[in-house]
């Protein structure tokens, strides 16, 4: 088979399991790895040292749940330089207000 049309498939098959991955709820320990882009080793640091949620039903393998992996890579979040300006106008807003 001619390496391009090969190259082709494999690209199609990565997106149909990432595609088929944003439908499951529960992600497998490797499927959480290709989701969070990390290689295993960080992975598996980040579950024994309880950073990532995860779960170990039988006592053996990881599972995690898709939507509280995506509310862990939303924590943390980095304000903008606006966001910050705003924050700081309205706490000196509610500071000037309380003085009254």
């Amino acid at each position: 088979m001619d390496s391009l049309v090969l190259e082709k498939l494999n690209s199609i098959e990565r997106m149909l399991m990432e595609q088929n991955m944003l439908k499951k709820e529960v992600l497998t320990f490797n499927e959480a790895a290709v989701y969070l882009e990390v290689s295993h080793s960080h992975l598996y640091k980040m579950t024994s040292t309880g950073l990532v949620p995860s779960y170990k039903p039988n006592g053996k393998k990881l599972y995690f749940n898709r939507k509280e992996l995506d509310l862990w890579l939303l924590s943390n979040k980095q304000f903008t330089k606006e966001e910050i300006e705003q924050q700081a106008a309205d706490f000196l807003f509610k500071k000037g207000r309380g003085r009254s």
